[in-house]
């Protein structure tokens, strides 16, 4: 009796040690998928990055509400931010239009580049516009209001690169509105959208 007891009593650890290993392989495959939920939902998700204008700075305003006429220049900064996502965006050559009432009266040209993870990158233009292309609109009433609002358009193309494992198509809008006021030939307001 003493063989088949020990036989029983080693088979029963056999059995416990099986069960432990299998509560083992149980609770890491449930942290794991935890681990890959998580990064799924945070890391892994891709947001559009942001496109906008910074500061304004005119350096010259020139108006003329009889002709109707304006010239204007102004420096400013193009923020490319990519704050939100945990991999860097390269962006192909794109440009901004600016508008008065779907009227183009000027563009500035945007270099390929990159902005790094959770960052934010800004580069200085110099922006020249004038009115040389408007032609039947209310721009005199306008000028003479002492308001001149214009617009600026731009779409950047590229990808986000997540860990450098995924890639992630994304393209971004810029939609700015920009107010000048005439007679104090200086910005009065700029929001974008």
């Amino acid at each position: 009796m003493g063989d088949a007891e020990s036989l029983h009593s080693a088979d029963e650890l056999k059995r416990q040690k099986k069960i432990k290993m299998a509560i083992y392989i149980t609770i890491f495959v449930v942290f794991q998928i935890i681990v890959i939920t998580t990064m799924s939902l945070t890391v892994m998700k891709v947001k559009t990055p942001r496109f906008r204008l910074g500061n304004i700075n005119v350096q010259s305003f020139e108006s003329v509400p009889a002709t109707p006429s304006f010239d204007t220049k102004f420096t400013t900064q193009i923020k490319i931010k990519n704050s939100a996502n945990w991999g860097s965006y390269k962006f192909n050559a794109g440009n901004v239009t600016f508008q008065y009432q779907g009227a183009t009266v000027g563009v500035i040209n945007i270099e390929k580049g990159k902005a790094g993870w959770l960052s934010t990158i800004k580069r200085n233009a110099e922006v020249s516009l004038n009115s040389s292309a408007i032609t039947g609109s209310n721009l005199g009433s306008e000028l003479s209001s002492g308001v001149l609002t214009l617009n600026s358009v731009g779409r950047l193309n590229g990808k986000v690169a997540i860990m450098f494992i995924m890639k992630k198509k994304k393209s971004t809008n810029m939609n700015c509105t920009i107010a000048f006021d005439v007679a104090a030939k200086t910005l009065k307001s700029l929001q974008c959208k």
